[in-house]
């Protein structure tokens, strides 16, 4: 078994494709406003880090000579597993340590 591919390929889908997702929601998605119609943006958010498992695990199918299902299965499973880490170790570096206290209502005195 190849596990220097295995290992490799999963870090890097991993990388590219948590990477791509968090760089695009903290910085589409950080306002306070909400957004109207979120349309393809979110649904690339979603879908990149998938795309990248699936591409490293095709890679990895086409590059062994034994085994390839389960090698092609094992990096598939550490690059999600490597993709919901980083998710987790992103939401905890960027949470508030303090809540926001909302803003008073104005009213217009007539």
């Amino acid at each position: 078994m190849r596990l220097k591919l295995v290992i490799i390929s999963s870090l890097v889908a991993a990388i590219v494709g948590a990477g791509s997702a968090i760089a695009i929601i903290l910085s589409v998605f950080s306002s306070l406003k909400p957004v109207g119609s979120p349309g393809l943006l979110v649904l690339s958010a979603y879908l990149l880090p998938a795309v990248m498992t699936v591409l490293a695990a095709v890679f990895v199918y086409r590059h062994t000579a034994r085994r390839r299902k389960l090698q092609a299965a094992l990096t598939a499973l550490m690059s999600l597993l490597l993709v919901i880490a980083f998710f987790v170790a992103a939401s905890v570096i960027t949470a508030r340590t303090e809540p926001v206290d909302p803003q008073p209502l104005r009213r217009n005195a007539t």
